[in-house]
């Protein structure tokens, strides 16, 4: 079985790393590059950064930050935010990042992520997808979750995973900043319809959310935010504490 891995998620705007409850009311958490080389010597096993206002803005992800992360930190990162054509794709990636993510762009036009994956492999693209439960459908949102799509969760992460996506990372916005756990129901069942991994974003507030994503949500890897930018869980504690609950971590 492979180990289940612990990913921080960086969230950026205008340089800064900011962090926000239900994708609104952001405040800052300190320098991304600062922040990820800390994570990294810490023993996280990915990072994820997001230009989480590129999309709804309308520019490119800055290519003079993932160089500067690319220089300092020495394990996969993924960057997202603003991605709409190979080129963007290409430039990352020569920049140093390991993956890409989509998502505003993939639910536009899905051919992308069969381009990328023809291009340059499955395991670089990853899709993203932010949805919120109302009235017992999982809806799928883009520009950073303003606007509302046609798109339902479980179909759409189906079809992604049909045209190459590598892996689904799945925000539930209804749990996004409000730390009382990930949405495991539809985790599970995400990760049962799915033939790639799954990584849980939106929730975590203490240890035990963590291993509830694992052994009830039966997510691949977890992603957080503000439970590691804020000091409230350390990564090195939790995979101690996700040991001794026998899950296995790198």
């Amino acid at each position: 079985m492979l180990a289940k891995r612990i990913i921080p998620c960086l969230d950026v705007k205008d340089g800064t790393t900011v962090k926000g409850t239900n994708f609104v009311n952001l405040r800052e958490a300190g320098d991304p590059v600062e922040l990820g080389v800390r994570y990294s010597e810490q023993g996280a096993d990915e990072l994820v950064f997001l230009d989480i206002t590129a999309s709804h803005e309308g520019r490119k992800t800055f290519t003079d930050l993932v160089k500067r992360i690319a220089a300092n930190i020495s394990i996969p990162f993924t960057i997202g935010g603003g991605i709409n054509e190979l080129s963007d794709v290409d430039r990352l990636l020569n920049a140093g990042a390991d993956k890409v993510s989509v998502n505003s762009t993939a639910i536009k036009n899905p051919e992308i992520i069969e381009e990328i994956a023809k291009n340059f492999g499955s395991q670089v693209c990853v899709c993203a997808i932010d949805a919120s439960l109302e009235d017992g459908i999982w809806s799928c949102y883009t520009s950073g979750g303003r606007n509302k799509t046609d798109k339902e969760l479980f179909s759409w992460a189906k079809e992604a995973e049909n045209l190459g996506a590598g892996e689904i990372l799945f925000t539930s916005m209804n749990h996004d900043g409000v730390k009382t756990g990930y949405a495991n129901e539809a985790l599970r069942q995400l990760s049962q319809s799915l033939n790639i991994p799954v990584i849980a974003s939106g929730g975590a507030g203490n240890m035990q959310h963590f291993r509830d994503v694992f052994v009830d949500g039966k997510a691949d890897a977890a992603l957080a935010a503000s439970v590691f930018h804020f000091g409230e869980i350390a990564i090195k504690d939790l995979k101690d504490y996700l040991r001794r609950e026998n899950i296995n971590v790198r």
